[in-house]
């Protein structure tokens, strides 16, 4: 696939607690293991917000999966990033590579401008790694890739459809993808992530990633009928093109397997 070719990169981040960190950094003195600094630190986080789910800044990506999408919006491959070894520190090279040999595609995300973009903001920060095209300080406000409003830079979903924090998108992507017959949530979802991490679960985490990024393809797709710039016919024209692409790539792949035994079609209501 050239470079010109790619116009949006559709990701998804999958993070777990760096228990060393949070040793060090809420717990000094205490000598806590890295477990017992994440369990204490889970425990605190449900007492006092009734979610053991952890800020992104103690987190490090155990999984990302990027797919990439032409300007008309069809999908051209999805793939999780150093696969089988998942490694933090190459994961986080080669997702920001990526953006810059694809020409700087549009990131596509759900919630990603408060979460896992900064996830690998600070994964950047802790490896040493430069992103100066991302960090374009020296532009001009509204040209600056992290600049909230710029959606040529970065499309979060979330901000589309909560009005940049106006409302509310209560459900989340889970419903935004079930609205449209699309799996959303089946008995996975981030709060397992950390579990499924610490018993050796690596390949299942991804596997959960690669769904995720598909209930985003198929929301962003979506959101362009909603904005006008693909008519519902020419939607589901795409959708079915994706589906035959999952088909194709399903052998062996359980992700892709498990998301076609769940998967569902849109029906237009009757006249």
């Amino acid at each position: 696939m050239s470079q010109s070719q790619v116009a949006y990169l559709v990701f998804d981040v999958e993070a777990v607690a760096d228990g060393d960190l949070i040793s060090r950094v809420r717990y000094p003195g205490e000598e806590l293991s890295p477990s017992a600094a994440i369990a204490k630190y889970q425990g605190e986080q449900m007492e006092s917000t009734g979610s053991d789910f952890l800020p992104a800044t103690f987190m490090l990506p155990a999984s990302v999966a990027v797919a990439k999408l032409t300007a008309d919006y069809r999908l051209q491959d999805l793939t999780v990033l150093d696969a089988p070894k998942f490694r933090p520190h190459v994961i986080t090279r080669k997702f920001w590579q990526g953006w810059t040999h694809y020409g700087q595609p549009t990131f596509v995300t759900f919630n990603g401008r408060g979460y896992d973009l900064p996830v690998l903001e600070l994964a950047a920060y802790r490896y040493g790694i430069s992103l100066p095209e991302w960090f374009n300080l020296d532009a001009r406000s509204f040209d600056q890739s992290r600049n909230r409003y710029n959606t040529s830079a970065h499309l979060d979903l979330m901000d589309l459809f909560s009005n940049f924090g106006a409302g509310r998108v209560t459900g989340g992507l889970n419903l935004l993808a079930n609205l449209i017959g699309k799996p959303g949530k089946t008995g996975i979802d981030g709060s397992k992530v950390q579990a499924m991490y610490d018993a050796g679960k690596v390949q299942e985490i991804n596997d959960y990633c690669r769904c995720d990024v598909l209930d985003t393809y198929f929301v962003f797709l979506r959101s362009r009928v909603l904005t006008g710039q693909l008519s519902i016919e020419a939607e589901q024209e795409i959708v079915t093109e994706a589906y035959r692409y999952l088909e194709r790539e399903s052998a062996g792949n359980a992700a892709y397997q498990h998301y076609l035994e769940h998967w569902g079609d849109w029906e237009a209501p009757e006249e």
